[in-house]
């Protein structure tokens, strides 16, 4: 039922539905300061340095920042307290663009560094904004999108999987496919307006990254700079646009509790102005602040099969606030459902023998799905 989306209503108490265990609460007095976050910068023109640096980025954390900038944070800007971008407007097109492009010109974010990461600040803006719009939309209209069935293609829903559930996790989203662009789009909501544009805009160039990081990866394991793009087959694409609401008890709860993603790679916009997401290294959870217009990349459970182990599907989990909601749009690369997946013959040796299973991603994609998002790592249940 679309009432169980919690963002359509103001919550002064946390549900019992979402309360966690004792043992099970996120602990945010000893979550670990971003300091030691690995970024790369695309721009830099000694490509072997970069390939050094994303692979061991993916050895050492199984995720990386690709940032539009080098420099440090202007005097003025603290991560989580920024000039605001006037999501409240109605008209969230061009006077929404020309406030964002005026705090850029302040920051003094030229062209070249906004364009590091290879996406353009205008269609991350658009993309950014159309989340916001949508998430204001009437529960009437979020009444005609909503679905509870993990295998539809475009659903408005909430938590994980609400089927399969004993505690809920306090997000709500909107998951989209997202390639081929002409067979999924027509299934896209209508509202708001722009909405089926600035997203397809985004998808493109977000894909056209993922395959720009496919090479430099392959490369950081030894192999031809297209194997993984050739190995994983006609790609799907989908997206997950999340909404966090203000949550009154955050330290009882989750946006999402801890996981790994079950695809190849993840690339993620953060909403800036609030802090959200934390990944876990040597067992400590580290917080991911935001940078102006960076993206964070995950690497997903595809690789570290396909690595045969030397790199690290990330384990991450975003928590919640009560001072304010979030917003975060998730877009992940996924394999053909019928390739084989497994390690690259190339790592497979005597020394280092297979440590997965060959298997179909549509075998992969059915067990994730079949389970609760924090259970034990499904990568697991395919080892040799």
């Amino acid at each position: 039922m679309a009432e169980q989306l919690i963002s359509t209503a103001v919550h002064h108490t946390l549900p019992e539905s979402y309360v966690r265990s004792e043992a099970e609460r996120p602990r945010l007095d000893e979550v670990v300061p971003d300091a030691d976050i690995p970024v790369v910068d695309l721009a830099n023109p000694d490509r072997a340095a970069v390939v050094a640096q994303i692979g061991a980025a993916c050895s050492s954390h199984g995720f990386f920042q690709v940032s539009p900038s080098q420099f440090p944070f202007p005097p003025a800007y603290k991560p989580g307290r920024r000039s605001v971008f006037p999501f409240g407007k109605r008209e969230w097109g061009r006077s929404a663009f020309a406030h964002r492009a005026r705090v850029c010109r302040v920051w003094s974010l030229t062209d070249r560094q906004v364009l590091n990461h290879g996406l353009p600040l205008e269609v991350m803006l658009a993309a950014m904004a159309g989340a916001h719009e949508f998430f204001r939309l009437s529960p009437e209209e979020k009444a005609k999108l909503y679905a509870d069935d993990p295998a539809k293609k475009m659903r408005l829903s909430t938590s994980f999987n609400v089927r399969k559930e004993t505690v809920h996790n306090w997000r709500d989203y909107l998951r989209l496919h997202c390639h081929p662009l002409e067979q999924f789009v027509p299934e896209w909501p209508t509202n708001p307006p722009p909405f089926r544009d600035v997203m397809s805009t985004y998808c493109k160039e977000v894909r056209q990254l993922g395959f720009r990081l496919y090479a430099m990866i392959s490369a950081s394991l030894g192999l031809e700079q297209d194997y993984i793009k050739k190995v994983l087959g006609e790609q799907e694409q989908h997206m997950a646009v999340n909404f966090y609401p203000k949550c009154p008890s955050p330290e009882l709860t989750y946006g999402l509790p801890a996981h790994t993603d079950p695809n190849a790679l993840t690339i993620l916009m953060m909403d800036e102005q609030v802090a959200g997401l934390q990944v876990l290294k040597e067992g400590r959870w580290i917080a991911v602040n935001p940078w102006p217009n960076a993206l964070v990349i995950n690497l997903g459970d595809q690789l570290q099969a396909l690595s045969n182990g030397r790199y690290k599907s990330v384990w991450h989990r975003a928590v919640v606030n009560s001072d304010r909601p979030r917003m975060s749009i998730a877009s992940f690369l996924c394999p053909c459902n019928s390739v084989k997946l497994g390690p690259a013959e190339k790592l497979i040796g005597e020394k280092s023998p297979a440590v997965y299973r060959n298997y179909t991603y549509d075998e992969y994609y059915k067990k994730f799905w079949s389970r609760n998002l924090d259970q034990e790592h499904c990568l697991e249940l395919f080892r040799t």
